[in-house]
């Protein structure tokens, strides 16, 4: 995530846990930088409906090559963008161009880092996901900067070459290296012969009503999660507060976005709380929803920066949990895919929510209902989650979702992973009759 193809080989591959696995979340914090602050410092971007593209590709070729190519695109787009004559050029540059681009680096980019690390996955997501308030604290500013020194055109050029960084992050994603054993390599060669071709986006994770309730929870937490981010400012320049302490508001969000997310992967990290990862994620979501219904009585400056440093936590919360949490439900053989698709649908479900807002905020003129209606839907995300997880996710299994680290493996501790990932190594075929995915796309 420089080889052409996946990465089949000999078995015995543990996740280190380190080493060369920091790396490896170096270049997953830039990619997810570039990721999800590229939407809010260019404004103009449709990555969210290619991600399931991403999964295909990654499922077809294998992570490190496509993030090469994710890379070049998202460079080529801004840089092509620089020298469009119009608006709708611009939108097929930047939004189609570089919008690909990035999804080809941003979902590989987690494959690979759950593909280093297992024991401490759960504190490698939150310090990956932090390059997303990272970021956008830094884009965007630049981005005015660069407005005023070299104009549009010139600015355009210059994050081109700053998005080419996704390219040397993409050769970070070293493929990693079994140890050399005679056995292993004669298995491995036998059942690398005549194997099916693997299908490019599995759809049978929607048969584990794990991943259901998961998706499900999800699409509902994105119609409202993004909301209270867009109208904060306007809602404190609508209480006569000035421009520039409105839009200091923004900021606090995001320096306690920054904490919050490693932070949050720290504590889901510990040998007693990882297990309940998926009530902890709930809690996330029923936290941010509280605070949305907390902001929505704020009738002054300091009521809505409160707002801000108890969003900016629960939101964090979100942010670190929301891909363990699905790594922990569906196991490492169907992550690729299930990613994409949750991705897919909260792609969906996002093309609703905000604008959803905008129109009762039409509507009415009344800023508060806006944040009651998303704090409503946050809220019922995490009751549905809870719920599922506990009334039918939980039925026949000997502890919560969370605690299966891989579907039809024991619960037990890192070992898990390694067994897993040496099983698709082999290439042999499951019990299913079906072809193993190979272990850049399945962690």
């Amino acid at each position: 995530m420089g080889g052409a193809v996946v990465d089949d080989g000999p078995t015995g591959i543990v996740a280190p846990d380190g080493g060369w696995g920091w790396a490896v979340l170096f270049g997953c914090f830039v990619i997810t930088g570039f990721s999800y602050a590229f939407p809010k410092a260019v404004s103009v971007f449709f990555k969210e409906l290619m991600r399931p593209l991403c999964s295909m590709c990654v499922n077809r070729f294998g992570c490190r090559p496509v993030m090469l190519v994710g890379g070049l695109l998202a460079s080529l787009g801004m840089v092509a963008a620089s020298f469009c004559r119009s608006i709708v050029q611009i939108y097929l540059t930047t939004g189609v161009l570089t919008g690909l681009g990035l999804a080809l680096n941003f979902q590989p980019s987690l494959i690979m880092l759950n593909r280093y690390f297992s024991a401490r996955r759960p504190l490698a997501n939150g310090l990956a996901a932090a390059g997303s308030p990272v970021f956008l604290c830094t884009l965007s500013p630049l981005g005015q900067l660069l407005q005023d020194q070299y104009g549009w055109r010139g600015g355009f050029l210059i994050l081109g070459g700053m998005l080419l960084n996704c390219c040397v992050c993409a050769a970070l994603m070293r493929p990693l290296e079994p140890p050399r054993a005679g056995v292993g390599q004669k298995g491995a060669g036998q059942a690398g012969t005549g194997r099916p071709a693997r299908r490019l986006l599995d759809f049978s994770v929607f048969r584990d009503r794990g991943f259901v309730v998961y998706a499900l929870a999800a699409s509902i937490m994105v119609l409202g999660l993004f909301v209270p981010p867009v109208f904060v400012v306007s809602y404190a320049k609508d209480l006569a507060v000035p421009d520039t302490q409105a839009a200091f508001l923004l900021t606090v969000l995001g320096l306690i976005d920054i904490v919050a997310r490693p932070t949050a992967g720290l504590i889901t990290g510990l040998r007693r709380v990882r297990p309940y990862s998926v009530y902890l994620f709930s809690f996330a979501m029923f936290f941010n929803g509280i605070a949305d219904l907390g902001g929505s009585t704020a009738s002054d400056y300091s009521g809505l920066a409160v707002f801000c440093i108890f969003f900016g936590i629960s939101y964090g919360m979100v942010g670190a949990l929301q891909f363990e949490v699905l790594m922990a439900i569906v196991g490492t053989h169907k992550f690729s895919s299930a990613i994409g698709l949750v991705l897919l649908l909260e792609a969906l479900a996002v093309l609703v929510g905000p604008p959803s807002g905008g129109k009762l905020l039409d509507a009415t003129h009344v800023y508060k209902y806006v944040f009651i209606l998303a704090g409503a839907e946050v809220l019922s995300a995490a009751l549905v989650l809870l719920l599922g997880n506990a009334c039918c996710v939980g039925k026949g299994t000997a502890g919560p979702a969370g605690a299966q680290e891989d579907k039809g493996q024991p619960p037990a501790g890192p070992r898990v992973d390694a067994r897993e990932v040496e099983r698709f190594l082999q290439g042999g075929p499951e019990k299913s009759g079906e072809a193993a995915h190979s272990p850049e796309t399945s962690v």
